[in-house]
């Protein structure tokens, strides 16, 4: 009975795969470009455990093994970078998930379609400005000689310009705060269409029982978009330990470096700037490792606690 059921479903699949080539012929470039351009660069891996020469190639340079990870691991500098890179991370992490969801909520409940869409449209939009421009943007809006601190000193709140850029103790909020205004709308999109996919019925039935929109809200809304903040959560897990490169390069300086540095500038400034290749790539290999693990054990957390996961 087993080489029967073998045979039948090798049949099947044989059926299936003739009766759909053309959809697989399709699939076809787009598979070889993710092998090319995802697949191909980890053949660069392979640098972190060599003493990396660009004129002998990875093949032709000195074999050093696990020499840059324990470089890596016994830096002076490690636990600021780590330190910088969680806090940025965290920040990151709670209000691209948080502020996203509270904006769909809100915009869920407007009853005028013009004013949905216009809100949409206005939300949206700065995610496809690049974050060269906004970063610059509120460079000069917070300024020395930025509206907000004109707008400061006619009130008499300051007499002299607050230097919003060089205070250490803001830099974390002040790049998350950009962060999330550039991406909240874009966020929001997928909440959004999670909402549009729930039937209106339960609403209808809820509001037939006395219940208010807040407690429909609780009740209905947020239990169906419950799959969906969970498989963001787990997806968006991978980046703890790659806090965002362009606003920490971007919005950092000097007098900030201290709490700005995070392991994705540091990669730049130790590969691009200093040509320690190697020793890059091993952190990079680092902080992928750490990525994916953090992935699986989000995910193996989420299936116990709640049963959604990836996989």
């Amino acid at each position: 009975m087993g080489k029967k059921t073998a045979a039948k479903n090798r049949g099947d699949l044989r059926s299936k795969l003739i009766n759909q080539r053309y959809l697989f012929l399709i699939a076809v470039p787009c598979l070889i470009y993710i092998i090319i351009f995802f697949y191909g660069p980890l053949y660069g891996w392979l640098m972190a455990f060599f003493k990396y020469k660009p004129s002998k190639g990875i093949w032709g340079s000195e074999y050093v093994g696990l020499y840059y990870f324990r470089q890596f691991f016994t830096d002076p500098d490690l636990g600021k970078i780590v330190r910088n890179t969680l806090a940025m991370s965290s920040l990151n992490l709670i209000a691209i998930n948080l502020f996203p969801l509270l904006l769909a909520l809100m915009i869920n409940e407007v009853s005028s379609r013009i004013f949905k869409r216009t809100i949409q449209t206005l939300t949206y939009l700065p995610h496809f400005v690049s974050f060269v421009v906004v970063s610059n943007i509120f460079l000069e809006l917070l300024g020395t000689n930025g509206p907000v601190n004109e707008l400061l000193r006619n009130m008499g709140v300051v007499e002299t310009a607050y230097k919003f850029w060089q205070q250490p103790s803001l830099f974390w909020l002040l790049a998350t705060f950009v962060r999330v205004w550039k991406e909240v709308g874009w966020g929001a999109i997928i909440y959004l269409a999670t909402l549009a996919g729930i039937d209106q019925v339960q609403y209808e039935a809820a509001a037939i029982d006395g219940c208010g929109r807040i407690r429909r809200i609780f009740y209905i809304t947020l239990p169906n978009l419950l799959p969906t903040v969970m498989i963001l959560w787990i997806t968006n897990m991978s980046g703890l330990f790659s806090a965002s490169f362009d606003a920490s390069y971007m919005l950092g300086n000097a007098t900030t470096a201290n709490v700005a540095e995070v392991i994705e500038t540091y990669i730049y400034k130790m590969g691009l700037s200093m040509g320690m290749y190697s020793y890059s790539t091993a952190v990079s290999l680092i902080q992928t490792v750490l990525g994916f693990a953090l992935v699986w054990l989000t995910n193996k957390l989420a299936q116990k606690t709640t049963d959604y996961s990836l996989w």
